[in-house]
């Protein structure tokens, strides 16, 4: 499938150079393997530094696994995966549920080259393996009457040490408007570097919105369901003052607790000059998905 966008991050954005020099590069320019523009534009953003593997899979939030950033790198080794079903259900044509393997079973899987940004300010760039989630939902059979899909991660509190203490109200929901959920941008993500999901990074599927915060990119998905109403999300019935049902990065609408305006690159540093942040996370091309909308009322 091609796609319309400029693609302004390279491999060599999410990859030291010592890795990815043998290896396929996704190069700039709508052309690269019909993956034109997916990583989003940078407008006037300052030259990225590359992100490692190992801090992509060492600094965290899971918070089955613990609060600590690096608390689902040692907790998530525990993390059965084995069997794996989603369960595709409300209102679709083809209901059921699935092991992993059937539900992507013949579905594209593309390189995607995302920032991630956190509502906490901060940041990274990665390298994602994924399908589009509309593909998935093309083949559940989305009925008329559908207006968002609902998902629901994995509980295993044999595993999870974090739901064992109840940090949060588990499972962790999330949510998305259909629109939202169909566009090209948003996908399913089942690994990273061209290896499978690390646990800690919400194997072995997970959401990606990238021009959403990342507590929006729901982990160890187990259940997809369209709804006609807007679902509950964690996040937001927690704290509707501090997160919004959108989430859609926007440097003009602070947290109530710290700006918005800038982000720390992870890799640079503690003390690391931070970067501003882009509207929309530099994914311009989302724009239209909202026009209309009040931001700051509906953020």
């Amino acid at each position: 499938m091609a796609h319309r966008w400029t693609n302004d991050l390279t491999r060599a954005d999410a990859t030291p150079r010592g890795l990815f020099l043998n290896r396929r590069q996704i190069m700039a320019g709508a052309g690269a393997l019909g993956l034109g523009g997916l990583a989003g534009r940078a407008g006037a953003q300052t030259a990225l530094e590359p992100n490692s593997f190992e801090e992509i899979t060492t600094y965290n939030n899971y918070y089955e696994f613990g609060t600590g950033k690096a608390d689902p790198a040692k907790n998530a080794a525990a993390l059965d995966t084995t069997d794996w079903t989603v369960t595709v259900d409300g209102l679709v044509d083809n209901p059921g549920t699935f092991p992993l393997s059937e539900l992507i079973a013949g579905l594209a899987v593309e390189e995607r080259i995302y920032r991630l940004r956190c509502v906490e300010a901060w940041s990274m760039v990665v390298p994602w393996q994924g399908i589009e989630l509309k593909d998935i939902l093309d083949r559940a059979g989305v009925q008329p009457n559908a207006r968002y899909v609902a998902f629901e991660t994995a509980v295993q509190p044999e595993n999870m040490p974090g739901v064992r203490r109840g940090v949060l109200d588990f499972p962790y929901v999330e949510g998305l408007r259909l629109d939202e959920a169909m566009h090209p941008l948003t996908i399913m993500a089942t690994g990273l570097y061209d290896q499978p999901m690390p646990k800690q990074n919400g194997a072995p599927i997970r959401l990606v919105v990238p021009w959403k915060y990342g507590f929006k990119s729901i982990k160890s998905i187990t259940r997809i369901s369209l709804v006609e109403e807007q679902p509950a999300t964690t996040w937001n019935d927690l704290a509707p003052s501090e997160y919004g049902f959108y989430a859609n990065v926007n440097p003009t609408v602070d947290h109530p607790r710290w700006s918005q305006a800038s982000e720390r690159r992870i890799g640079g540093g503690l003390f690391s000059a931070r970067q501003d942040t882009l509207m929309y996370n530099g994914y311009d091309e989302v724009a239209a998905l909202y026009e209309g909308m009040d931001l700051k009322a509906q953020f």
